[in-house]
């Protein structure tokens, strides 16, 4: 009688974990957020905190939504990010032919990496070109900007990016290992510039620093470093998010992730993930399955309280999340048509508020002393 007790004990306990089980998962089911509410809860949370940001990430933000709506509205926003890199730009000008500002910037910009595993890669990569971190990371980075939002650049400029040789920094393996994703940015940058088109030996340079035949080797630092890379060549070409790309020029790359999916999926930041989902949509391949599966790994990472993605270790933070919950917002509503610009000057209602600097009153004070 005890032995019969015991048994029917055990099996109403293990219909009742059963059923409990059960309700969890419809109940889990039921609480899930569509891609549609996940998408609104971002968007609320970035646009009634959007002037707490930091310039140039409110610029990210305003810039990224133009292009993926073609509303107005993120105009002032994105007028923001063009204050800021102009007064950059003038900055730097006038000493375009200072070899001492150029090592000071240099140092300053190099002093200023993180301290972690990132930065350290970095800095040593940087040691055999010193220099080529402020024509990169400043002079190009503002004129390509500049450049994108239609405006002119002086003769000064450009012939200062031609005469640097960056083709020895952009093939070097150190320095691919230590930022493939910015450099993928600088080879496509001078290639809009009409500078020089270096992406067949970048793309040559990226796969003998990271052979696929090695990617068991890789840690997860490296691999990520890797599939920020890839998806930076699409996102580069596309001029970010203002035209497609073909399949032809960047398959090889959509075949990878679908190769490596499911390390994609474990070992990818949520930055990453949204990333990987994005270059599936600028070649137009939005039914692929890796797609929903990207949507569906941020859905799972949403955190409903604070209507955002947090980061890696769960934080919440507006400045450092804006980039993951941007690309995570773009990828849940990604348009039938992209929107190039902004051309502010084209745009009648903004010229009263455009810079009103000229860049051309600078081209004979390249010597100066800072």
């Amino acid at each position: 009688m005890k032995k019969l007790f015991n048994l029917f004990f055990a099996t109403l306990l293990l219909f009742t974990t059963a059923c409990t089980a059960d309700d969890g998962e419809i109940k889990a089911k039921e609480q899930a957020l569509s891609y549609d509410e996940v998408s609104q809860r971002i968007k609320m949370t970035f646009e009634n905190n959007l002037y707490q940001l930091p310039p140039r990430t409110q610029g990210h933000y305003g810039i990224r939504l133009f292009r993926m709506t073609g509303d107005k509205k993120y105009l002032p926003t994105a007028l923001y990010d063009y204050y800021v890199v102009s007064d950059r730009m003038h900055t730097i000008v006038p000493y375009l032919n200072d070899e001492g500002f150029i090592a000071t910037s240099s140092k300053r910009l190099t002093d200023a990496m993180s301290k972690g595993t990132r930065g350290k890669a970095r800095r040593k990569a940087l040691k055999k070109f010193p220099e080529f971190i402020f024509y990169a990371d400043e002079l190009l980075r503002y004129s390509s900007r500049l450049d994108a939002f239609g405006v002119e650049l002086p003769e000064t400029v450009l012939n200062t990016l031609k005469e640097y040789d960056f083709l020895p920094g952009l093939t070097d393996k150190t320095m691919i290992r230590a930022w493939a994703a910015q450099l993928a940015n600088y080879v496509y940058w001078l290639k809009q510039l009409g500078i020089a088109d270096y992406s067949k030996q970048y793309k040559k340079a990226f796969l003998e620093a990271y052979p696929n035949k090695e990617d068991a080797t890789l840690s997860k630092w490296h691999f990520r470093n890797k599939l920020y890379g890839l998806t930076h060549f699409i996102f580069a070409a596309s001029g970010y998010y203002q035209h497609y790309v073909s399949t032809e020029e960047f398959g090889w790359i959509l075949d990878y992730f679908a190769a490596n999916q499911q390390r994609v999926l474990k070992d990818a930041t949520d930055d990453i993930t949204a990333e990987v989902g994005i270059s599936y949509l600028l070649m137009q391949k939005k039914d692929h399955p890796l797609v929903t599966e990207t949507k569906d790994r941020l859905v799972a990472a949403f955190n409903i309280e604070a209507g955002m993605v947090p980061s890696v270790s769960g934080k919440i933070d507006l400045a450092s999340g804006e980039h993951r919950n941007v690309l995570t917002y773009m990828l849940f509503t990604w348009p039938d048509k992209m929107t190039e610009g902004p051309y502010f000057h084209e745009i009648k209602a903004m010229q009263q508020y455009l810079p009103t600097h000229d860049f051309e009153d600078y081209e004979d004070e390249t010597d100066g002393d800072r």
